[in-house]
């Protein structure tokens, strides 16, 4: 499709105008980043495969009925969204300790957590996203308790949901992070899963081996980053076997 007037540029994603007034055109890019950007490269085909992997999960959030901000797959790389205003927070769901979550509280790493936990971290990247509690978003108003509560409430059922269709393909949903925007329909704001839902933003690790498929392949230094994100495709049914993420045949 035409290109159109840019909006935002990330670090794995670039956000333009959409053709209707609240549409915006989400363009995923190959772009690998890692320790807030110190570490950086680019990996052939890693953005076809988290367009492919956030569509299929949004899907099915909006099947059980989560609202998020997915409208349509426009093509390989982008898609288009419902505009939001993004609440200022990262919202992290922990099933098993690891990452940052092991380094802070000398939790050996798979170590499962007596229950999901979920954490907040601030926005903004030259601050390295720092970890912060409801205190801190009530006290500098970046959302209300009610918020709040319809935060965690769309945070478990987005792990529900992750956790279950994982499982079901022999991954453990170790961790994810999620973003929340606000919509306004007249006088009323709601809530909705916003930003993608892909390797990029989870911790997955193969059920049996406990072999990595997520970014950490690429932080950690262990191996080709676009076979890990196309194994978790192939096996959600994502992008058949015998395709690649370079020349993939997508499932519609």
């Amino acid at each position: 499709m035409a290109r159109r007037t840019k909006i935002y540029e990330g670090k794995a994603k670039t956000l333009f105008e959409g053709p209707e007034p609240g549409t915006i055109v989400q363009y995923f890019k190959d772009d690998a980043t890692a320790f807030n950007a110190e570490k950086k490269d680019v990996i052939e085909g890693k953005g076809v495969l988290n367009n492919m992997l956030s569509e299929y999960f949004m899907n099915g959030l909006t099947a059980i009925g989560v609202p998020n901000h997915f409208i349509k797959r426009l093509n390989m790389r982008e898609q288009l969204v419902r505009a939001c205003e993004i609440i200022p927070l990262e919202v992290i769901v922990r099933n098993t300790a690891a990452g940052s979550m092991s380094k802070r509280l000398g939790i050996e790493e798979g170590t499962a957590l007596p229950r999901p936990i979920v954490e907040y971290c601030y926005k903004d990247d030259s601050l390295g996203d720092p970890l912060v509690s409801e205190e801190h978003i009530a006290a500098f108003g970046w959302a209300s308790q009610q918020d709040m509560d319809d935060i965690l409430s769309l945070a478990l059922r987005v792990n529900d949901f992750m956790s279950g269709v994982m499982y079901g393909v022999g991954i453990k949903l170790v961790d994810f992070k999620i973003e929340i925007g606000r919509v306004y329909e007249g006088d009323f704001q709601r809530l909705i899963v916003a930003d993608e839902i892909s390797p990029d933003s989870c911790r997955l690790w193969d059920m049996e081996t406990g072999q990595k498929l997520d970014k950490d392949v690429f932080r950690r230094d262990l191996g080709s980053l676009t076979d890990a994100y196309s194994e978790v495709a192939k096996r959600l049914g994502v992008m058949p076997k015998g395709a690649t993420p370079m020349k993939p045949t997508l499932i519609n």
